[in-house]
């Protein structure tokens, strides 16, 4: 199937309907990598559209979308059943219009924990990509959203800042314990959730991503040679 370097959808999600868009890899295209917005952001914000390059820059294809509330310019988010049903829609149709080789899903924050927990039902996809995972609300320690992560059996890959404050190290340390698939934590020294460091570090957003991007490269060949 030829590959469109860029092309705008509009993926039904039962009555509903919204917007999404897929772009091809930079270089020769190993997979295709579904990556959904955190709760406050949408397919275009600034962060997502980092990652989208990044990622585009190491081999793959990037298919964005909004979640229907962000489409529909409502303030909170749906409830995760409709968050999963939308996620679902998305891959199904980047499936019909594209050769999707690895198939990776994941997404920022919110977008990433909807991937999750896709991925702990048993979804089909060759791996999960979590950028910010939101371990627990801030300042609510008690309230960690763990319950699914020893269902995941594909190969997980896992950034999350040091400072982050949806995300414990220590309580991130714990939950893993439980789960036995192929996980792979990767910190990012002095970043919060959303990958700013100080600027007494003396590295910047573009440092940090790189960082990300280098290290998302080792693991997507990794799962090629599984």
């Amino acid at each position: 199937m030829i590959q469109n370097v860029g092309k705008a959808w509009r993926i039904a999600i039962g009555d509903d309907s919204t917007s999404a868009t897929y772009e091809a890899a930079t270089i020769g295209q190993r997979g295709v990598f579904i990556c959904a917005h955190g709760a406050g952001g949408n397919m275009n914000d600034k962060a997502t559209a980092a990652t989208a390059r990044a990622m585009r820059e190491i081999g793959l294809g990037v298919v964005r979308f909004n979640f229907l509330y962000k489409e529909k310019g409502r303030g909170g988010p749906d409830p995760m059943p409709k968050l999963m049903t939308t996620y679902s829609a998305v891959v199904d149709h980047a499936r019909r219009e594209v050769d999707t080789g690895l198939l990776i899903i994941g997404g920022r924050s919110m977008g990433g924990r909807t991937a999750s927990m896709l991925a702990a039902d048993g979804f089909a996809a060759d791996g999960l990509l979590l950028l910010a995972y939101p371990l627990h609300p801030p300042g609510q320690r008690d309230k960690l959203r763990v319950e699914h992560l020893p269902s995941i059996t594909m190969p997980v890959l896992c950034f999350n800042g040091t400072r982050d404050t949806f995300c414990d190290p220590g309580l991130m340390k714990t939950a893993l314990t439980k789960v036995t698939t192929r996980w792979t934590m990767h910190w990012v020294e002095g970043a919060d959730h959303g990958f700013h460091v100080p600027k007494k570090t003396g590295r910047t957003d573009g440092d940090v991503m790189k960082e990300i991007q280098d290290e998302t490269r080792v693991w997507v060949e990794g799962l090629g040679r599984r």
